[in-house]
Order: structure tokens, then sequence, then C-alpha cells
């Protein structure tokens, strides 16, 4: 059974010794990365064929799997981490620990990398906003 939890929202007195290891945490922004994937397919869906987190393939605090299908029809299943975002295998829902992919920053450094279709797609939709933006600034 999953349950979800905002480890911000929990008390104060969680049951946590004051000289518990569990410190180092107090503050510090907790990312839930099914949450970081999720905005990640946002951002850049309307520029490939489909994109979506993997269920099938299991998410934690620290890692979540995205699978991407770019207009050339090729399939990818992404791993996205602290370290960024990386292709583990070649096809929907799989990981190959063979594989030793580099880590990319962004979700669009990693699809320029991947798609020349993803890449004219995204640039002309830059380029609306930025004609929209110019249109705006002068009326």
């Amino acid at each position: 059974m999953e349950t979800e939890c905002n480890p911000m929202e929990l008390p104060n007195n969680a049951g946590f010794e004051e000289d518990s290891d569990y410190r180092d945490f107090e503050g510090t922004d907790v990312k839930d990365m099914r949450l970081e994937a999720e905005a990640v397919v946002n951002d850049v869906l309307f520029a490939v064929s489909n994109m979506f987190v993997s269920k099938t393939l299991p998410c934690a605090v620290d890692v979540a799997y995205i699978n991407v299908e770019t207009r050339e029809r090729n399939r990818y299943c992404l791993e996205l981490t602290e370290a960024g975002l990386r292709v583990v295998a070649y096809d929907f829902d799989q990981t190959d620990d063979r594989l030793q992919t580099p880590y990319h920053e962004t979700v669009y450094s990693l699809l320029d990398s991947l798609s020349p279709a993803y890449r004219e797609v995204f640039g002309n939709a830059l380029l609306q906003r930025l004609e929209a933006l110019k249109k705006d600034s002068q009326s």
C-alpha cells in the first residue's frame, strides 16, 4: 500500500530525539521526485509524442522514472534524481544497468540531445512566446 506523506507536515515532536541523525534534515527542502517528474512532464509534453511518469517502476523521494516517446517515435525511459536526468533504457518502463548515459541538468538539454523534432517544436514555441511578448510591450 502506498501512502503519501509530506515531511514538512509532521509535528515537531515526531518522536525523534534531539541528538538523532535526523536533525540534519530539519529545515531542508525535501523534494518528492514523483512531483518533480510530473512537473517535468507538464513542462515539455507539448513537444514530444508521449510522456508520462512510470507507474511500473518504483518512485521514491530520491528517484522517479519518466517514459518519453519522441516525435521520431523513439522510446526512452528516463531516470530523474538530484543529479539530473538520464536515459536508463530504450523502451518504456525498463532499466538497463549496462547503459552508462550522461546526466543532463535539465529535461530540455536531454531532449535536445535525443530529438531534432523536439528541438524544432520547442524552438518554434519559444519564438511564438517571444513574439507575443513583443506585441504586448508595443501596445
